[in-house]
């Protein structure tokens, strides 16, 4: 395998490579998880174990096996391999590349594997230097990636690539993997004398979060990290609690896992859940994300979701907004969760969005229809000679408080925005309404 990074060649003589380097899948036997993708007879595995392997993006979270499916397709093909690291190489690297997978095609017919890890952090321009060759058939391309492709790869490329989703390992594919590593005499733990109890290696296994590779660093630091008593140590969940001191929760603020996160929030308001709401809300806040982003979500729902169902769903999102501006964070936590917990037992109503949206629609595309004479203010001599506010009627002096007049442009007269709904407050709004279109109709009736 080529690469173009010779320090990942390190000498005999360089300190040992960490545990979860030392224990990197070389076969699939090895592999754990992904059945669903790498299972005997499944596509993948076939085209990989064929060398008939096309373009593919490996999409999924940290510690999922994408770096390790590429080294095991590197062992496994004929094809030259090339690995690039996305956050390392340049366009001319790239160039290099290219020019010589382009000459080996046409001389030897040999085809050349391009492994590009973190390939969302290449640039548009970056990215297309790989086309010519993907397209010529000199290359078949490998991205692994964090981050959805379909908002980091450009189009002309995924277009060319098959993506492959990986999911996070569950807490039982980590506790084999640790297993594994503590047996394993060779590259392991096995030839140490080493003791880690049951507890420790699940409590290793939910730190993990899905993660193999920060599995096996925290079981390397927690064995590191015990006393050594009569030639053995000994790790219990207690060692590994101190070893972690904070659970690092898998968050993107700009990427995908933001938006995820932040819609699962306003769903589950939505539906009227409170306790999905404070557990999304929990995740997005201990992980790091800017409270007040969080709560200008929230104020955005009160009108959204609830609107005039229940008025003081805003007030109270408003009031966390402030609690948080004013007292900062962690203590800001709880107004949030409070607002979070009020705004999903509220009642709902989307007819105040309804309502926007459609005016919206017809401001921008009708003709701009010209305000009502008799909305009009008349400040000026001339105004009032151009009939400005000619038979306006002040609601105060009717006797029911609404006056005749219809206030919309004569054009879109009888239109109805506002719906209101016969949830909360809604309910006795419409009831006002429908009362006061029965004054106008008995009024206009001979």
């Amino acid at each position: 395998m080529d690469s173009l990074f010779p320090e990942e060649r390190l000498p005999e003589t360089h300190a040992p490579a960490p545990l979860a380097q030392r224990m990197r899948p070389r076969t699939f036997d090895e592999f754990i998880g992904q059945e669903e993708l790498l299972a005997p007879g499944k596509p993948l595995r076939e085209a990989i174990e064929r060398d008939l392997l096309q373009s593919i993006i490996l999409w999924g979270p940290p510690g999922t096996g994408k770096t390790t499916l590429a080294r095991i397709i590197a062992d496994t093909t004929k094809a030259r391999f090339v690995s690039f690291s996305a956050v390392l190489s340049g366009i001319k690297e790239i160039r290099d590349v290219m020019a010589v997978a382009e000459h080996l095609r046409r001389t030897t017919g040999r085809r050349t594997i391009v492994f590009i890890d973190e390939i969302h952090r290449f640039n548009k321009a970056q990215q297309d230097a790989f086309l010519p060759r993907v397209e010529a058939g000199d290359i078949v391309l490998i991205g692994a990636t964090t981050e959805n492709p379909s908002f980091e790869v450009n189009a002309a490329l995924l277009s060319r690539s098959k993506v492959f989703v990986l999911r996070g390992l569950t807490a039982d594919e980590i506790v084999t993997i640790v297993m594994r590593a503590l047996e394993d005499p060779q590259r392991g733990l096995g030839g140490s004398r080493v003791a880690v109890d049951s507890d420790a290696i699940r409590a290793i296994a939910m730190y993990a979060n899905g993660d193999a590779r920060a599995a096996l660093n925290l079981l390397e630091l927690s064995v590191a990290a015990a006393p050594d008593a009569e030639g053995e140590r000994r790790v219990d969940a207690a060692r590994v609690e101190q070893a972690i001191q904070r659970r690092a929760l898998l968050y993107d603020k700009s990427g995908e896992e933001h938006y995820n996160l932040i819609s699962a929030l306003h769903k589950s308001m939505r539906n009227s859940d409170p306790d999905a709401a404070v557990y999304w809300l929990a995740r997005m806040l201990e992980a790091g994300e800017d409270p007040m982003y969080v709560a200008r979500r929230l104020v955005r729902f009160a009108s959204e979701d609830i609107g005039n169902a229940d008025p003081q769903a805003l007030t109270v999102a408003v009031a966390a907004k402030d609690a948080v501006h004013f007292i900062g964070m962690p203590e800001g936590n709880t107004a949030l969760a409070q607002a979070a917990i009020y705004l999903a037992t509220a009642p709902k109503s989307n007819a105040v969005y309804e309502a926007y949206t459609h005016a919206a629609s017809d401001a921008q595309t009708d003709i701009a229809q010209p305000v009502p004479l008799h909305l009009r203010n008349a400040p000026t001599k001339l105004m009032k000679e151009l009939e400005y506010g000619k038979g306006y009627q002040y609601a105060h002096e009717q006797a029911e408080g609404v006056a005749d007049m219809t206030c919309l442009p004569p054009a879109l007269e009888g239109r109805r925005y506002y719906q209101p709904t016969e949830r909360g407050f809604e309910k006795e709004i419409k009831r006002r309404l429908d009362g006061w279109d029965a004054i106008k109709k008995r009024r206009s009736t001979p």
